[in-house]
């Protein structure tokens, strides 16, 4: 087996925050003996995350077995996962903020089943990909604040938002949303794009948008284009690139990322 010097970039506050979760869980559950400390172990679940190394990777880079892998994962996962606000928190914070951004974003998945049409609400007709519906909530200035739970790839965005009940909370906040035009029909707190006139029964073709609506066109977009940040800093991590676990735990995956991304 070769060996080779690695390195990523996760803060040295998400290796701490981690370890000492996972040290208070063996207090509380009295675990008698472990091949890892809390602090590798920590190390071994951000190396997951961040990079995207596979289970047998991890064994022999740790020097553990593949089965022990699986098991460290999945706890420390769970009890990041279980540290994610919830969105009554986060709508505390944006109050606080001068608007937010609402954006959608797709994860890929290839663990979905093919047979008897099983993996159609997983695929998406915009994307031309199977994978999962995320729906985002940034700052001002780009930086996190809240990403829900995994819907089906097919889901449209304005609908993903109203199932987890985005639309109604920031309304009823008060809160004004910056968002493209999938979010059109959101109602009065969700600020989206101008959009193409009706056709012109002379021509056949769209009206084209006055120089106002261009105007006003070109001045949301200055003000929702820092949403995109968010979406970059989730797919920073590698393993969401291409999710490779069933889809039923696409959420805790994102939830984990969540936690550390907002421990900065």
């Amino acid at each position: 087996m070769l060996s080779y010097p690695s390195s990523m970039q996760v803060s040295s506050r998400c290796l701490r925050m981690l370890a000492e979760a996972l040290r208070g869980r063996r207090t509380t559950v009295r675990t008698r003996w472990r091949r890892l400390e809390p602090g590798r172990q920590a190390l071994l679940v951000l190396a997951h995350l961040r990079k995207g190394e596979t289970y047998r990777d991890l064994a022999d880079g740790f020097g553990i077995a593949t089965s022990t892998v699986y098991r460290y994962l999945r706890e420390g996962l769970a009890l990041l996962a279980a540290m994610a606000p919830a969105l009554d928190e986060v709508i505390e914070v944006a109050r606080r903020k001068a608007y937010v951004v609402l954006d959608g974003t797709l994860l890929r998945i290839d663990r979905v089943g093919m047979a008897g049409g099983q993996d159609r609400p997983f695929y998406s007709g915009k994307h031309k990909a199977h994978g999962v519906n995320e729906q985002v909530i940034a700052d001002p200035a780009g930086r996190l604040i809240w990403v829900s739970p995994a819907l089906p790839g097919a889901r449209h965005d304005l609908g993903a938002a109203r199932e987890h009940g985005i639309v109604d909370a920031i309304t009823t906040a008060g809160i004004t949303a910056w968002a493209d035009s999938a979010y059109q029909g959101g109602g009065p707190a969700i600020r989206v794009p101008q959009r193409r006139r009706r056709l012109d029964p002379a021509t056949g073709r769209y009206r084209p948008l006055s120089a106002n609506q261009r105007a006003v066109n070109t001045a949301h977009a200055r003000l929702r284009g820092p949403g995109e940040r968010a979406n970059a800093q989730l797919k920073a991590w590698k393993i969401l690139r291409r999710i490779r676990s069933c889809p039923s735990r696409a959420t805790e995956l994102v939830n984990a990322i969540q936690t550390l991304i907002l421990a900065g």
